[in-house]
């Protein structure tokens, strides 16, 4: 029997590289205001709108730019697939462990680096932006378990699938990723430049060779 039956992963800086914020990207890229960015986020911080609220508020602003589909993959030209991110995967899928993702990143990235990722993850927690027939902004759909919340999300699928938060893998990069890698049986922090995280991950692996993963999860 396996140790793990459960391997969670976050996107941006993780089964993505050269990205630290999807959602950065796509501000500078359609060149957003600025000061209605920083608003919404302080209204966020001060529990003044919930996450989906925040979310909503700043795929809204990218809406009203008139943004196509076309857009935000020509925004994601400057990022990639983590180095052995597929091969990595692909031999979680063989050992028969339950994939998912817990991300506050967006679709968009996912359709672009790893088309048939629904064929590959079990579960998804992420945002959606869905287009019209035409490629523009049809309808959003925001994840309620980024932040802190990403715990929650774990802990929906394991009581799901009936398995142990000790069997459970969370692989993260950041600081929004360090209650869920509290919570999970173990915790790697990733290609990560946050020594808070660090500190409180059971594995820490640095360089970007996503199949560095594999030799802690069997």
């Amino acid at each position: 029997m396996p140790k793990y039956k459960l391997v969670c992963f976050d996107v941006d800086g993780t089964l993505i590289d050269n990205v630290k914020f999807s959602w950065q990207t796509f501000h500078d890229y359609f060149e957003t205001d600025k000061d209605k960015r920083e608003k919404a986020k302080e209204a966020f911080l001060n529990n003044e709108i919930t996450y989906s609220e925040w979310a909503e508020h700043d795929i809204n602003m990218w809406k009203e730019k008139g943004a196509n589909k076309k857009d935000f993959f020509k925004a994601l030209d400057s990022l990639k697939l983590m180095s052995g991110a597929m091969e990595t995967l692909y031999s979680l899928k063989k050992k028969r462990l339950k994939l998912a993702i817990i991300s506050g990143s967006l679709n968009v990235l996912l359709e672009k680096f790893i088309p048939g990722y629904n064929e590959i993850f079990d579960d998804i927690f992420i945002s959606k932006i869905h287009f019209d027939k035409n490629g523009f902004i049809n309808k959003v759909e925001a994840t309620d378990y980024d932040m802190e919340r990403k715990a929650l999300a774990l802990k929906q699928i394991a009581l799901r699938e009936k398995i142990e938060l000790s069997e459970c893998v969370f692989v993260g990069d950041f600081l929004n990723d360090i209650k869920v890698i509290k919570e999970a049986g173990l915790g790697i922090a990733f290609n990560c430049e946050h020594d808070e995280l660090k500190e409180v991950a059971d594995v820490v692996i640095d360089g970007k060779d996503l199949r560095k993963v594999l030799e802690y999860i069997d």
